[in-house]
């Protein structure tokens, strides 16, 4: 089970569930992989909904890495999220939120 007051998230892959969570590290990897200005140039975009898919694979990726999985983001191409690509959105928004709040 996922602790959200660690950051983490449940995701599932096939048949499997794995945590996921942003640490600081992989907050690195991902302002690399995106190439964007800041983190808060990131979460701009998807609080106003100009994010792209790309940016939902590689906050789902730098979280699954940030939690110990070794995979790549080829990986992560043919897999269907619960919730198809709305699900995959909303999983990594609650990524990075839950990387700079404390859950209710």
């Amino acid at each position: 089970m996922a602790n959200p007051y660690a950051g983490e998230v449940a995701v599932t892959i096939g048949d499997t569930v794995h945590h996921a969570k942003l640490t600081l590290g992989a907050l690195a990897e991902l302002e690399t992989a995106l190439q964007t200005g800041s983190l808060v140039d990131l979460v701009a975009r998807f609080e106003t909904g100009a994010f792209s898919s790309r940016d939902v694979v590689a906050v789902i990726v730098a979280g699954l890495r940030g939690a110990g999985w070794r995979g790549q983001a080829d990986d992560l191409l043919a897999v269907d999220f619960p919730g198809g690509p709305v699900g995959a959105a909303g999983l990594a928004a609650t990524l990075l939120a839950r990387a700079f709040t404390v859950p209710q």
